[in-house]
């Protein structure tokens, strides 16, 4: 793997040509590989039905993009889920990807601003995405860096695949919703402060979690099953992850009540196809 010898000036633009479509597919595959990819159609559709594809480029290279599709869901009123009709509409970002050798430059990072950007500029107040709860840095950036909130788990959603990425354990995705103009994103984002509210309860993992799910998926898949029983059940009692702390061996997932979360009033989400 090259390393990139100074910090990159980059660019972010949408892609629109079908050669920029082929590129972000050689970029998905030199970052997880063929097994989970998505063909270059994907992202012709979400470009011509409301999605999103745009990509970070250091010069005329791509190393780095992430692609969403539209969908709508149906929420109680609330400031953040303020649309016109029954549904509210929102962005699924299904990818973002950055080469190995940009990784730690924040660039994922400008990739979400932009994409928050866009999304906010068609007055589309929320983009989902999926995230692996084993996966502590990528969570950590989600909720802290960016302020998602977490209310519901997918088990198994994707299967178990063959990818060496997921470790043959099944796929258990979290769904973060990241209200974009909410006072908590904006605080986030911005880096000014927000307080911080009661945390009503704790999930915890062990700290080294990486290392058991590379050396021992067994013990992996028993603590993802035990993270999936709190979590439903947490989940149901309508609490809300909104924090996560590295303390000691543990790594906690913290909660609030969904009506007490600083910066936010999140709407009840009103049936759901997961």
């Amino acid at each position: 793997m090259k390393t990139v010898s100074a910090a990159p000036n980059i660019a972010i633009r949408h892609c629109t040509t079908v050669a920029e479509f082929d590129e972000c597919v050689r970029v998905e595959h030199a970052t997880w590989g063929k097994e989970i990819s998505v063909p270059n159609g994907m992202f012709i559709v979400a470009h011509h039905t409301g999605g999103q594809v745009f990509a970070a480029y250091d010069g005329p290279k791509m190393i780095g993009f992430t692609l969403a599709v539209m969908g709508v869901r149906k929420f109680s009123p609330s400031a953040e889920a303020a649309a016109s009709g029954p549904y509210t509409p929102f962005l699924h970002s299904h990818m973002t990807a950055v080469l190995d050798e940009y990784r730690n430059y924040g660039i994922g990072r400008r990739l979400k601003l932009f994409q928050r950007q866009d999304a906010l500029n068609r007055s589309i107040p929320l983009v989902e995405w999926t995230f692996d709860p084993l996966e502590v840095k990528n969570a950590y950036f989600n909720i802290a860096r960016l302020g998602v909130v977490v209310r519901r788990y997918i088990p198994n959603c994707y299967g178990i695949t063959e990818s060496p990425l997921h470790s043959g354990i099944p796929t258990d995705r979290f769904v973060p919703e990241w209200w974009l103009d909410s006072e908590r994103v904006r605080c986030i984002v911005e880096g000014k402060p927000l307080p911080t509210g009661v945390v009503a309860e704790r999930i915890s993992l062990p700290r080294e979690i990486a290392a058991i799910r590379a050396n021992d998926p067994d013990a992996a898949i028993q603590i993802q099953s035990d993270l999936r029983s709190q979590c439903e059940r947490a989940f149901s009692h309508d609490l809300v992850i909104t924090g996560i702390e590295l303390r000691d061996s543990k790594i906690d997932y913290l909660l609030q009540r969904v009506d007490a979360i600083p910066g936010l009033s999140l709407p009840r989400l009103i049936g759901s196809h997961e």
